[in-house]
């Protein structure tokens, strides 16, 4: 069975404005990113949302508990912001069940060129399969469990830890 990848935005599919030097979204490069890393894993996409993180409401992770809930497959990747992240997770463990879920992100824009998101990504579709049943999320090139999980905002990564 294919994995499902929900798309909910983050800096992972952030453009640059050259004129004022802004980020912004346009559309998803989840696409590309599968074709750049030679993706030969079956997978299903959608797109729930392209929001920053911070402005990430309840009613949204309201809305992505309930597509994983309903979705067909078992193991499911969510592309995401990291400044929220670990709370979606948590939220996630809380009201998923019997599924394997990863969430991932990027801490530079795929735009940049010398973004972690492909290999987050790349990492994230592994652990999707090879993980038990759970929320995790995926950075780095490890995985945390949900709810043991922080992004360290004065080292830029992701480590063990409460919220």
């Amino acid at each position: 069975m294919a994995i499902r990848i929900f798309i909910t935005g983050g800096t992972f599919d952030k453009e640059y404005n050259m004129l004022n030097g802004q980020l912004y979204f346009k559309d998803t490069h989840l696409h590309d990113l599968l074709e750049l890393g030679r993706n030969t894993v079956p997978v299903e996409i959608r797109t729930l949302m392209m929001v920053d993180s911070l402005e990430m409401t309840d009613e949204d992770r309201e809305l992505i508990a309930h597509q994983c809930n309903q979705a067909d497959e078992e193991q499911i990747v969510i592309t995401h912001g990291t400044d929220t992240m670990a709370q979606t997770a948590e939220i996630l463990a809380q009201t998923v069940l019997k599924k394997t879920i990863v969430l991932t992100g990027a801490m530079i824009p795929i735009k940049f060129g010398s973004s972690d998101g492909l290999f987050n990504l790349g990492s994230a579709i592994a652990f999707a399969q090879s993980l038990p049943h759970g929320v995790y999320v995926a950075m780095n090139g490890r995985f945390f469990k949900a709810g043991d999980v922080r992004k360290n905002k004065e080292t830029g990564f992701f480590e063990e830890g409460l919220v």
